[in-house]
């Protein structure tokens, strides 16, 4: 019997498009996988500002992913925007008890630890770091913050490659399998991503930049890219090299385009990955 790669995205919705379940369900439809949403918030927004947000409560959260794991069941989970610690603690209660369908548990959770948005509007609140250090960070797979995100998660100021590593180290103490430590805020026309797997075996993906506006939602699409390929069956260094070319290649294909007056989405649907 045929079956789909199953992948879930537990975030916020982005009424623009570029971003959060809309994003995160273009990239996993690109990369051959079944994708299914349990939103977290909603949000009024577009290419230049978040609006509007309006939470939905933890217990339709928690139902939303109860449903899909006691009948369908889960290849891979990303996780993004949470906005309170009621939602943060009730998406780790579910993950972990898992259903029928997913074996008792999700495995290959990809969380990445959304607090402000392009636009620069925040999206979690303060009260909830803590409750994304407790509960969320151990029972995930890898985590891909940005170097603002890295910093506030970590304590330590970021600023250049050697202080990147270091707080790549210092993040997997706190429990996740594995670090993506993000390099996109370095001053420069490189960005380098550092990855920590266990151990404190520590590998860097290089990229360049793009001069474009067009780069909304490219934490988005990259951790959902990662999802996907963990759902595939590929490792944690595979998985992120081809989810960073994939990135690579949106980004590229997208960055002549003009959709809005402030920062455009990458094109998710350039080609599938061989």
């Amino acid at each position: 019997m045929k079956t789909y790669l199953r992948t879930l995205t537990i975030a916020g919705s982005d009424s623009g498009g570029g971003a959060g379940i809309q994003a995160d369900l273009k990239t996993f439809a690109a990369l051959g996988c079944f994708g299914m949403s349990a939103i977290t918030a909603i949000t009024a927004q577009n290419t230049r500002a978040v609006t509007a947000i309006h939470p939905v409560p933890a217990a339709m959260v928690g139902a939303q992913i109860r449903a899909v794991l006691d009948d369908i069941g889960v290849d891979a989970v990303k996780i993004g925007m949470l906005n309170t610690p009621e939602v943060i603690v009730e998406v780790a209660q579910q993950l972990t008890v898992g259903g029928e369908g997913g074996g008792g548990g999700a495995k290959n959770i990809v969380l990445d630890p959304v607090m402000v948005a392009k636009s620069g509007d925040k999206l979690l609140q303060d009260e909830a770091i803590a409750a994304l250090r407790r509960h969320l960070i151990p029972i995930s797979t890898i985590i891909t913050p940005n170097i603002p995100e890295a910093e506030v998660l970590s304590g330590l100021q970021i600023g250049n490659r050697e202080q990147m590593e270091a707080a790549g180290h210092a993040l997997m103490e706190l429990g996740a399998q594995a670090v993506l430590l993000k390099g996109g805020h370095l001053v420069g026309g490189e960005s380098p991503d550092c990855l920590v797997t266990a151990g404190g075996t520590t590998r860097w993906l290089e990229g360049k930049r793009f001069a474009t506006p067009n780069t909304h939602g490219t934490g988005c699409t990259l951790s959902s890219a990662i999802a996907a390929g963990l759902a595939q069956g590929l490792s944690f260094t595979e998985a992120v090299s081809k989810a960073k070319e994939y990135l690579y290649r949106a980004i590229s294909a997208g960055a002549d385009y003009r959709l809005g007056r402030g920062h455009g989405p990458v094109h998710h649907f350039f080609a599938h990955w061989s």
